[in-house]
C-alpha cells in the first residue's frame, strides 16, 4: 500500500481544506455566518482586497514587493472625491484615480529599475509620500457626499451580484488571461524566476518590471473608487494596513516571496479565506486588537507556507 505523502498534501490542497475547516468551524460558532446576506457581505468586502491582491500578484511573481498600496489607494480616492465634489463627471473621476494609481505604480517601477533600489525600500518611502499628498490635497478632513449614481459602484447588484464583486471577476479573468496568455505574463514569471537570465535573453526585463508596478498601481485606483462609492467618502487615512491582508491573500493563495510562481486564482481563493476569517472574527466579536495579532500570525503562516512548497515534495 502506497503511503500518503502529507506534505504532498498540504503543499497541493492545504489551503482549499483550510478554507472548509475555517467555514465549517464559524458556521458552527456563528449562526448568522452561513446566511445570505452574510456570505454576499463577505463577497463585498473582500471584492476590494482581492482587487489589490491581483495586482500585488503581478509584482511578487517578479520577486518584488509594494508596501504603498494602501496610501495610493487613499490619494486616488481623495483625488476622485474631490473631482466629484468639484462638479466632474463620475467617467472623468473614475478615469482621474485610476490614471493617479498608474502613475504613482509608474512611479515606483521606476525608481525601482532605473534606481536600483530594492522594493521593499522603494515602496515604503512611497508609501510615506502618498500618504502625505494625500493629507495635503484634502487638508486632513474626509471628502464625503456624492450622487447616487456614484455611490451604486460600491452598493448596487445586477442580477443579485454585487458590484464590486462583478469588478472582481473582470479584474481576475483580465489577469488570468494576461498572466497565462501574453507576453506579459510570460515575462513576469521568469523575470521571477531568474531576472538575469531573461536580460541575457534580450528582454528588457526592467521595462516589464515596471509595467507589474503599474498594474498594481491601476488596482489600487479601482479599489479607490469602490471603497469612496461603497463609504460615500474618502479620506487621506483610507487603505491603512491593506497592505498586510494583500500580501498574506497573495502568498497564502500559492505564490512564492521569492517569485517564478504563482496564480490569481490561487490569490482570489486566498483573498476569501482573509475576507471569512476577518468577518468571523467580528461575528464572533472578538477584539480588533485580537485581530491584529490573528493578522500578524497569518502572514507568518503564509510565510512558513511559501517555504514548504518551496522544498521538494
Amino acid at each position: 500500500m502506497k503511503s500518503i505523502n502529507v506534505k504532498h498534501i498540504i503543499k497541493n490542497y492545504g489551503l482549499v481544506i483550510v478554507f472548509f475547516i475555517i467555514c465549517i468551524a464559524l458556521s458552527i460558532l456563528s449562526p448568522y455566518f452561513l446566511s445570505i446576506t452574510n456570505i454576499m457581505n463577505v463577497i463585498r468586502q473582500t471584492s476590494i482586497y482581492g482587487i489589490l491582491a491581483v495586482g500585488m500578484t503581478f509584482v511578487i511573481l517578479t520577486g518584488g514587493i509594494d508596501l504603498s498600496i494602501g496610501s495610493i489607494l487613499a490619494v486616488s480616492g481623495v483625488i476622485c472625491a474631490g473631482l466629484l465634489k468639484s462638479g466632474a463627471s463620475i467617467p472623468l473621476a473614475v478615469f482621474a484615480a485610476i490614471i493617479v494609481g498608474g502613475g504613482f505604480g509608474l512611479l515606483n517601477g521606476f525608481i525601482i529599475t532605473a534606481g536600483k533600489i530594492t522594493p521593499f525600500v522603494a515602496t515604503l518611502g512611497m508609501m510615506v509620500i502618498a500618504r502625505g499628498l494625500a493629507l495635503i490635497y484634502c487638508n486632513g478632513y474626509p471628502i464625503s457626499g456624492f450622487s447616487g449614481a456614484f455611490r451604486k459602484i460600491g452598493s448596487a447588484y445586477v442580477l443579485g451580484i454585487p458590484v464590486p464583486v462583478i469588478i472582481l471577476i473582470f479584474t481576475v479573468a483580465i489577469a488570468w488571461f494576461v498572466l497565462t496568455q501574453t507576453r506579459l505574463g510570460r515575462y513576469t514569471y521568469a523575470i521571477g524566476g531568474n531576472e538575469e537570465t531573461v536580460k541575457l535573453s534580450g528582454i528588457n526585463a526592467s521595462f516589464y518590471k515596471m509595467l507589474t508596478y503599474v498594474i498594481m498601481g491601476i488596482t489600487a485606483g479601482i479599489s479607490a473608487v469602490i471603497l469612496t462609492a461603497r463609504l460615500n467618502a474618502a479620506e487621506a487615512i483610507a487603505g491603512t494596513g491593506y497592505e498586510l491582508d494583500v500580501i498574506a491573500a497573495v502568498v497564502i493563495g500559492g505564490t512564492s516571496l521569492s517569485g517564478g510562481s504563482g496564480s490569481v486564482i490561487g490569490t482570489l481563493v486566498g483573498a476569501l479565506l482573509i475576507g471569512v476569517i476577518n468577518n468571523g472574527m467580528n461575528l464572533l466579536g472578538i477584539s480588533p486588537y485580537f485581530q491584529l495579532v490573528v493578522k500578524g500570525i497569518l502572514i507568518i503562516g503564509a510565510v512558513l507556507l511559501d517555504r514548504l512548497r518551496d522544498e521538494p515534495a
